[in-house]
């Protein structure tokens, strides 16, 4: 776990405190008979941060790249596999009909 995958939680769990507390002032709304006009402005503070991280966790967790290139060993299998597996269905299962 690096850091950037912590930063992610963060910002999941600040935007799922701001859901919470904006069904919890609507709420209070209802009690006290008023207008919802919009979530309050902590709230909105808490949109902003929680989508800031979690924007910034997304671009920095790296992830594994695979060639794009059709001559690569890591994209064989892949191939292989799908010409198999496109061999054995028939054309009525996929909705095509032939001319």
């Amino acid at each position: 776990m690096g850091l950037g995958f912590i930063v992610g939680v963060v910002g999941v769990l600040i935007l799922s405190h701001a859901a919470y507390s904006t069904i919890q002032y609507r709420s209070l709304l209802k009690i006290t008979g008023e207008e919802f006009s919009g979530p309050p402005i902590n709230v909105l503070v808490e949109l902003i941060a929680g989508l800031v991280l979690c924007l910034w966790a997304a671009l920095t967790v790296p992830g594994k790249f695979f060639s794009i290139l059709p001559h690569s060993d890591e994209n064989r299998g892949a191939d292989i596999q799908l010409t198999v597996n496109m061999s054995n269905v028939r054309v009525g299962e996929l909705g095509l009909l032939r001319a």
